[in-house]
C-alpha cells in the first residue's frame, strides 16, 4: 500500500492565500512532474531544487498556473518516497484544479497523515515524532510548540529508546539463563536485575509523572469565571484577554449566555468561560444562564469563583460555594481597591486566594500566575528543557509497562520460575515499543492518523 501507488494532496490551508501547495508522494511522482510541469530553462529535475515555470493539464497542455516545483528524491525526503511539491497561487479553485491534473496522471487522493503514515512506515520518524508534527502544527502558545518540537527532534523518544535498552538487556540475561540452566541466577545477578529494571521504574515513574503537565501544555485548561451579578465575572474576562469582549454594566444579570475566549498565559493556553451572574431569579432566559454555567462546573479544569469583596458574603455566594466543592478552585476578592466588607466562611478560607481589582487592573498578574502555578511545576515552568509524554496513549502504554514491571520485581523476590520472569519483560518491552510505534498494531495506526489533515 505504501511502497506500490503515489499519493496526492493539498497541504495548504483552504481558502486564499499566496501559494497553495499540493503535495506528492511516491514512484510515479517524478513522472507526474515531467507530465505536468514545463519549465522556464532546463527540462528536468534537480533534487531539492525550486524550479520555475508552469504546470499544465495533461489532455492538452493548456497552462493551469504559473507555478515552482520542487522534486525530493527518495530517501532525501520527507516519506523517504521521491516527493514532489507543486507550488501555485493559493485560490482554492486553481489549486484544486492542478490537484485534478495530478490525479489524472496516476495519483490517487491521500488519505488523512497519509504522508506521516508513509514517513513512520518507511522509518522516516517514529510514532511519538509523528504525532509530535499534528502538535507543531496545532500548538497554540510558545511553551506547546517547544514541547512538540524537542518531541519532533526525538528527545521523548530518547527517553523511550533509554528504557527499552535497559529492559532488552534485562530479557536477554533471563532467557540465556533460561537456555543454559546450569548457570542458576545468584545473588550478585538478582542485584544487578533488580537494579536494572528499577532504573527503568523510575524512568518510567518519572515520564508518568509529568503526564499532566504534558497534555495540558499541549491541550491547554478550560477555566470558568463563577460569582454572583455584579460581582465583575465580565470585568476580569476582559482584563485578562486585555480587551473588552464582554459588556459590562451595573445591571444585574447583563451576562445571559457563555462567553468563551482563548488567551495565552506565560506559556499556558487557558480558555475562558464568562458565565451568567448565578443567582435566584424568575427570568427564564436568564435562568437557562444560570442553569449552564452550573453545568460547566464539573466540566472545567479550574474555577475562579469570583467575589465582591465590598459586600457581605451572600446567599448567593454560599450557592456557588456548594456547587464548586470539590473542583480546583481559585477565589478571586475583586474590588480590592475599595473598603473590604465581606467575612469569608472557613471553607472559602481553605482555597487559594488571590486579591485583585478588575476595575483598575491591581492584581492581575498575580492571578495569571497562580492559575499558571496550579497546573505546571517545576521543569514544566521552563518549557525549554521539559520533556514530557503528552497524550492518554502514551501514558496507557508507560502504565501497562510498569505493572509489567512491578510484576518482575514481585516474581524475583518470590523466585518464580524464569520464563514468568522472561513474559513479564516481554509485556514491558512490548507496551514501550508502543509509544513509539515499534510495536503497535494497524488499528492503533489507523486511530493516530486518522487524526491529521489530508495533505500532512
Amino acid at each position: 500500500m505504501y511502497i506500490e501507488d503515489t499519493i496526492a494532496a493539498i497541504s495548504t490551508p483552504q481558502g486564499e492565500g499566496g501559494i497553495g501547495i499540493v503535495r506528492v508522494s511516491g514512484s510515479l511522482a517524478e513522472a507526474i512532474g515531467l507530465r505536468l510541469f514545463r519549465f522556464c530553462t532546463g527540462a528536468a529535475f534537480a533534487s531539492h531544487f525550486l524550479h520555475y515555470g508552469a504546470v499544465v493539464a495533461p489532455d492538452d497542455d493548456a497552462v493551469l498556473d504559473e507555478a515552482m516545483a520542487v522534486l525530493m528524491r527518495a530517501p532525501r525526503s520527507y516519506t523517504r518516497e521521491d516527493v514532489l511539491e507543486l507550488h501555485c497561487h493559493g485560490g482554492m479553485l486553481v489549486v484544486e484544479r492542478v490537484l485534478t491534473a495530478v490525479l489524472a496522471c496516476g495519483a490517487r487522493l491521500a488519505e488523512p497523515g497519509e504522508f506521516s503514515r508513509r514517513a513512520f512506515v518507511n522509518g522516516r520518524i517514529d510514532l511519538v515524532q509523528a504525532e509530535a508534527v499534528m502538535d507543531v502544527i496545532a500548538a497554540k502558545t510558545e511553551a506547546s510548540l517547544a514541547l512538540a518540537q524537542r518531541q519532533r527532534a526525538g528527545a521523548l523518544s530518547e527517553r523511550i529508546e533509554t528504557i527499552r535498552r535497559a529492559l532488552t538487556r534485562s530479557l536477554a540475561f533471563v532467557e540465556a539463563s533460561i537456555d543454559f540452566p546450569e548457570d542458576d541466577i545468584g545473588e550478585t545477578d538478582t542485584v544487578a536485575l533488580r537494579s536494572g529494571v528499577s532504573d527503568a521504574l523510575d524512568d518510567i515513574g518519572g515520564l508518568l509523572a509529568g503526564f499532566d503537565e504534558g497534555r495540558i501544555l499541549r491541550e491547554g485548561i478550560s477555566v470558568l469565571i463563577v460569582g454572583k451579578p455584579n460581582a465583575g465575572k465580565s470585568s476580569l474576562l476582559n482584563r485578562l484577554l486585555k480587551e473588552n469582549r464582554a459588556i459590562v454594566t451595573h445591571v444585574p444579570g447583563t451576562t445571559r449566555d457563555i462567553i468563551e475566549e482563548t488567551v495565552n498565559l506565560g506559556g499556558l493556553a487557558v480558555r475562558l468561560l464568562d458565565t451568567a451572574g448565578i443567582r435566584h431569579t424568575d427570568d427564564v432566559v436568564e435562568r437557562e444562564g444560570i442553569n449552564r454555567a452550573l453545568g460547566k462546573i464539573p466540566l472545567a479544569d479550574l474555577v475562579l469563583f469570583v467575589l465582591d469583596s465590598a459586600r457581605p458574603f451572600s446567599d448567593e455566594d454560599r450557592l456557588i460555594l456548594d456547587a464548586v466543592q470539590g473542583k480546583t478552585t481559585i477565589v478571586v476578592l475583586n474590588k480590592s481597591d475599595l473598603p473590604p466588607v465581606i467575612d469569608l466562611p472557613p471553607t472559602v478560607g481553605e482555597m487559594p486566594r488571590v486579591a485583585l481589582s478588575a476595575g483598575t487592573g491591581t492584581g492581575i498578574d498575580d492571578l495569571r500566575e497562580a492559575i499558571r502555578t496550579t497546573f505546571l511545576h517545576g521543569s514544566a515552568l521552563d518549557s525549554r528543557e521539559f520533556v514530557a509524554i503528552s497524550r492518554v496513549r502514551h501514558r496507557d502504554a508507560l502504565a501497562s509497562a510498569r505493572s509489567a514491571l512491578h510484576r518482575f520485581l514481585s516474581g524475583l523476590g518470590e523466585g518464580r520460575e524464569l520464563e514468568t520472569l522472561a513474559i513479564d519483560l516481554r509485556d514491558a518491552l512490548s507496551a514501550v515499543g508502543q509509544v513509539t510505534g515499534e510495536t503497535t498494531t494497524d488499528d492503533i495506526l489507523d486511530v493516530v492518523f486518522s487524526s491529521f489533515c489530508i495533505g500532512k
